[in-house]
């Protein structure tokens, strides 16, 4: 009898182990934001942004999350340096008044046990507008280098950059809606 009751506190206590929340820190070198830009509907202009710093926190038995990340928008990337800075001017994202956007959500949607859309602020030139993130793909391992697990995918959306007062181009035929892609790794911390 003793030898059940052990064995039953034993599960539950690795249940409520497995229920409580994992908290990730997003590696650097595995994490960007990734646009394209139609340009004169010809060819596509497209760049990144590297993301500064970010937590994750995810709680699989109960299906809830949270996502805190600073992305870097003084530093813009199209491999194409005078447009890097034009990019960097007032006219776009003003990096010198406002160098870091943020993602901030608190509703994450699963399919099984996957992460399948993550919903909340995305903050740049100091607005904040409501953003859904659906995952491309997501999966977790455990990493050889840091013997912990990471966590990540690549996840897609496209938003209406006037609605932040990026409206510069407009006039000229430019789009407002830019297509995102988010790529995101995140170590086990907790």
């Amino acid at each position: 009898m003793r030898t059940i009751l052990l064995a039953t506190a034993a599960l539950a206590a690795l249940a409520s182990a497995q229920a409580a929340p994992v908290t990730y820190s997003v590696d650097p070198s595995h994490a960007a934001v990734f646009y394209a830009v139609s340009h004169f509907g010809t060819s596509t202009n497209r760049g990144r942004f590297n993301v500064k710093s970010g937590t994750i926190e995810i709680d699989r038995a109960a299906r809830t999350g949270k996502v805190d990340i600073t992305i870097d928008t003084a530093h813009v990337d199209s491999g194409v340096p005078a447009l890097d800075e034009h990019l960097e001017s007032k006219d776009f994202f003003d990096s010198a008044a406002y160098p870091t956007g943020r993602f901030v959500a608190d509703k994450i949607g699963f399919d099984g046990d996957k992460v399948s859309t993550v919903s909340g602020q995305l903050t740049l030139r100091g607005k904040t507008q409501p953003v859904t993130l659906m995952a491309e793909r997501y999966n977790c391992y455990t990493s050889p280098v840091f013997k912990r697990e990471v966590c990540g995918g690549d996840f897609k959306t496209t938003v209406k950059r006037s609605l932040w007062g990026i409206d510069w181009g407009l006039n000229y035929g430019f789009p407002d809606d830019v297509p995102l892609v988010i790529q995101i790794e995140a170590i086990q911390q907790s």
